[in-house]
């Protein structure tokens, strides 16, 4: 697999996770005290809020992540362990392309 079918990997990527942060976003909207719902009711949309608030951090830090390693894709140590030196290999690219990782050193 050449550099520009792990870009084009690396951009789908993006588009799918921008479209799901984008959804998270939509739903991590307060709550209206307004709303006619009861106590319990509230009090599991707050809930589901910050359910879908870490969810919104996780997605937002791995489409940072996916920007630069798309970044990186023509730099020459890119696929390189940043702990050992080592190749990673294209399966754990192409699976999690924002592992700066190999398998070994990211346990």
């Amino acid at each position: 697999m050449n550099t520009k079918d792990i870009k084009q990997k690396l951009t789908e990527e993006i588009s799918k996770t921008e479209k799901q942060f984008e959804e998270y976003k939509e739903l991590t909207k307060p709550v209206a005290p307004d709303a006619a719902i009861g106590r319990v009711s509230r009090m599991d949309a707050i809930n589901n809020k910050s359910v879908m608030e870490a969810a919104l951090r996780q997605t937002e830090e791995k489409l940072n992540k996916l920007k630069y390693v798309l970044s990186k894709v023509d730099s020459p140590d890119f696929g390189i362990c940043v702990r050992c030196k080592k190749q990673i290999p294209l399966g754990r690219i192409l699976i999690k392309p924002e592992s700066s990782h190999c398998v070994n050193c990211a346990v």
